[in-house]
């Protein structure tokens, strides 16, 4: 008889006293394996957290597929993660490296074969969770910005006045948002997705990003989609197929 995954529910403490949610499916095999964590995006207001992520399948996708624990994390003020949000800041930054420290802590799961996938929203803050946990596996990032405070003025009315109600407007704002000015910090081998006609998150960014980690002597994959901001599921799987088979086989080390 074939074992399913099943997807479990956590409230984990920030290192704070704050609630983080976070949602786990985990290989039926007792064998060492790598995780993944997603974080989401904005959501539209809705506020769902990654209860929206675990509707979509998605962490029994890639725990059923990959044969590995895939888990989803809920930014604070969404889901049942405790707020108030602060726009990929600092405390939104703890929540996830929380996260991560909770997943390495799990007997199952190999801590040096981490992955952390952030999009949109959830990129901005992965980016710079990034620059400060220097053992992930890789980084995925899909839609996000990396320099925050020179995209704020041409953003859209809606996503300025998020900005300045979460996080401010000030020089120390920005820069705490924004990995572009720390990519000297990170370490992990980097994938970038983005849209060329994304209307939120210039196309541009993902592009002096790449650049900047190059730079840095860092592994970089650049995938530009002919799509917006939503990049379609079906764009980049063929390109993360490979990619994850290898960020997830094994690390051998030979002494």
């Amino acid at each position: 008889m074939v074992v399913m995954p099943t997807v479990t529910r956590h409230l984990i403490d920030r290192g704070d006293g704050a609630r983080v949610e976070l949602f786990q499916a985990q290989a039926p095999s007792k064998m060492t394996a790598g995780a993944i964590l997603f974080v989401h995006g904005n959501q539209g207001g809705r506020l769902l957290g990654a209860i929206d992520i675990v509707n979509k399948g998605v962490l029994l996708r890639f725990c059923s597929g990959l044969n590995i624990t895939a888990a989803a994390v809920s930014q604070p003020g969404f889901g049942a993660s405790d707020g108030p949000p602060d726009f990929c800041g600092p405390i939104t930054q703890q929540a996830i490296i929380a996260s991560l420290a909770f997943l390495k802590a799990q007997t199952h799961v190999d801590p040096e074969r981490i992955v952390l996938y952030g999009n949109s929203r959830g990129a901005i803050a992965s980016a710079m969770v990034a620059t400060q946990v220097s053992d992930l596996r890789a980084v995925i990032l899909a839609s996000g910005i990396y320099d925050l405070e020179a995209a704020f003025e041409s953003s859209s009315q809606g996503l300025r006045l998020a900005i300045e109600k979460e996080a401010g407007v000030s020089h120390e704002d920005f820069l705490a948002r924004s990995a572009l000015r720390h990519v000297q910090k990170i370490q992990s081998e980097t994938v970038l997705l983005h849209g060329r006609s994304d209307d939120r998150a210039p196309v541009a960014q993902a592009e002096l990003f790449s650049e900047a980690l190059l730079d840095v002597n860092l592994p970089v994959t650049l995938r530009i989609f002919e799509c917006g901001h939503n990049i379609p599921r079906e764009y980049p799987q063929l390109a993360l197929r490979p990619f994850l088979k290898r960020m997830f086989d094994p690390i051998i080390t030979y002494h």
